[in-house]
């Protein structure tokens, strides 16, 4: 048994933790669990700090009502509620133990056991558990795996996983995060296995870990990995360019920076019929779904002279920005791979230009709202934006007066 240091005490027992760990003990016993645990042994940034706890929900509720700390109840069919201290939420749940699973759902009863508690997680570094005292409980190991990279089902890997199928995914996505060296053999052979279990799951879980993988610093290994084991086409079959994944990482190291999940997916897949397919199949939001398929479409413009119909270097890719927005031009610069620092800073430099006229100074010359007025304004847009931006608002009213005389 280990304890933290007082360095690590101060960062994971704040106050408000420390409030719910005293209130908890005053008729049962909580403790710290999972992510949390593991990262500050780490020395990882910490993310949401969650608990476990002896008390079953409706005596949770009532001693954190009586301390005036407001609850959520966030998954009572599962033990879990969640308490709001200064703005942020915590989860905590009663001990559980697992009586039947079918490969996404567990029906469970509570505990007092802490053992059993951890039994039912996925891999031992997140069955790790930390009370007030600083004092760590490691049932399964998870200490040593943490510290040495090794990414370990608790118990039999293939009992785990037909428990959750989720827990295939998750495998790679802790291996991308947290992996070193060798992925566990066990593990491996088990997701391979049961590999054809994935399509149970549903889409937007699957999408889900999909991208937390990809978030990951360094997501190219685990991405090989569960392509060579033929666990890729379960998940996204189009997403198997990884020479792609490989130059965008480069070009991040180069310019150190980093791209977004979504950034680096585009970066697998061959072309726009392939993100449109994933996309649809994934159940990406309308927002993602269109995300995506320009990001396999918006780097090829940079190059193409002929959208533009000239050769200005400068003003084309000015053109594109007031078309797609800074962000989405940030990321297709990576996935384009050219000239990519002076690129990133022109786009530093860019200042958004508004078009000098609006709707009411067609409306002020006799035009109603409506279709004929917006096809107008939407010409004198055009227009201004092929001379990069550049006129005035009293060379706009011109062009109106011109446009209107032709009529």
């Amino acid at each position: 048994m280990i304890t933290l240091s007082n360095t690590q005490k101060q960062q994971l027992l704040t106050s408000p933790v420390r409030r719910l760990l005293d209130v908890v003990r005053e008729n049962g016993e909580a403790r710290i669990v999972g992510g949390a645990v593991r990262d500050i042994l780490l020395g990882r940034t910490l993310g949401d700090i969650d608990f476990a706890t002896t008390l079953v929900p409706d005596q949770l509720i009532t001693m954190l009502s009586r301390h005036r700390i407001r609850t959520v109840p966030t998954g009572l069919a599962h033990g879990t509620i969640t308490a709001v201290i200064e703005h942020v939420g915590y989860e905590i749940t009663t001990l559980r133990r697992d009586i039947a699973t079918d490969g996404r759902h567990a029906t469970v009863v509570f505990t007092d056991d802490w053992q059993a508690d951890a039994a039912r997680r996925d891999f031992t570094f997140n069955a790790l558990y930390v009370d007030g005292d600083g004092v760590v409980y490691d049932y399964f190991d998870g200490v040593k795996d943490a510290k040495e990279g090794h990414v370990r089902f608790i118990g039999n890997p293939d009992d785990r996983i037909q428990e959750d199928v989720l827990r295939i995914l998750r495998f790679f996505r802790f291996y991308a995060w947290f992996g070193q060296g060798a992925a566990d053999r066990a593990a491996l052979s088990a997701c391979q296995k049961l590999s054809h279990l994935i399509p149970s799951l549903s889409a937007e879980r699957v999408a889900r870990e999909m991208l937390k993988l990809l978030a990951s610093p360094d997501p190219l290994p685990a991405w090989g990995l569960m392509q060579d084991a033929g666990i890729l086409p379960f998940i996204a079959p189009e997403a198997s360019q990884r020479e792609g994944l490989k130059t965008l990482l480069s070009h991040e190291k180069e310019q150190g920076q980093t791209t977004a999940a979504l950034t680096r997916l585009a970066s697998l897949l061959s072309d726009e019929n392939a993100a449109s397919a994933l996309a649809a199949r994934l159940k990406f939001s309308t927002n993602d779904h269109q995300r995506l398929r320009l990001l396999t479409v918006i780097p090829g413009l940079i190059d193409d002279r002929r959208a533009f119909g000239d050769t200005d270097a400068p003003a084309s890719f000015r053109r594109l920005i007031y078309a797609y927005g800074v962000e989405a031009m940030r990321e297709a610069i990576f996935l384009n791979g050219h000239k990519i620092s002076e690129r990133l800073a022109l786009l530093a430099a860019w200042e958004n230009p508004v078009l000098p006229i609006r709707g009411e100074d067609l409306m002020k010359r006799g035009i109603p709202a409506g279709p004929r007025l917006g096809e107008i304004l939407r010409d004198i847009e055009k227009s201004w934006i092929a001379d990069d931006f550049k006129p005035t608002r009293e060379d706009c009213l011109r062009r109106l007066e011109a446009y209107l005389h032709s009529q």
